[in-house]
């Protein structure tokens, strides 16, 4: 690996939106920073998505990330709640885009998967691996955050699978037929 890469994750939601940064280099992945943006008090939707934006832009002029991971909404009981996450999840990727910042998007199930090994974790599993595998105390008041820790954390080891590339975990073929010199004779 060239030099450092700093990866940005973002759990969108109107009510709370959780942000989580790492820092991964030659030895790894390691933690740099994480919080919420409490927007309960925001009474008009628009102004929330503003907040939202003008936010993830701070985060972006501060840390310099070189790419953005992002949650992408579910399908739960109400529509509208995915709706509203859209739109969330619309202002932060806008804010990446306007900054030339490549966005990649993953479903809440692959983060807890790519931490857990497990699709059903819960957001206390995830907390408690982030703790073990970036070496650092996580305050379980940051669920949210710790979330989109998970996304940042799941995006590093998408990029650094090199199946990821080739389409599947399976795919060995493909993948020593497109990277020949990786064998060893």
């Amino acid at each position: 690996m060239a030099g450092a890469k700093t990866i940005l994750g973002i759990d969108p939601g109107t009510n709370i939106l959780g942000y989580g940064i790492i820092s991964v280099d030659s030895k790894g992945p390691h933690y740099v920073d994480m919080g919420v943006f409490d927007l309960r008090k925001i009474k008009e939707p628009f102004e929330k998505l503003a907040n939202i934006f003008s936010g993830v832009n701070e985060l972006i002029e501060t840390y310099h990330p070189d790419e953005l991971a992002v949650e992408s909404p579910f399908y739960g009981k109400n529509v509208q709640v995915v709706l509203k996450l859209g739109r969330a999840q619309g202002a932060a990727i806008t804010s990446a885009i306007m900054h030339g910042i490549p966005v990649t998007e993953y479903a809440p199930r692959k983060a807890k998967i790519a931490i857990c090994g497990n699709g059903a974790a819960s957001k206390e599993q995830v907390a408690m691996m982030l703790q073990k595998t970036l070496k650092v105390d996580l305050d379980s008041k940051f669920l949210d955050a710790t979330d989109a820790l998970a996304i940042a954390l799941c995006h590093h080891y998408q990029m650094s699978n090199p199946l990821a590339a080739v389409g599947g975990k399976s795919d060995w073929k493909k993948f020593l037929e497109n990277n020949p010199e990786r064998i060893k004779k």
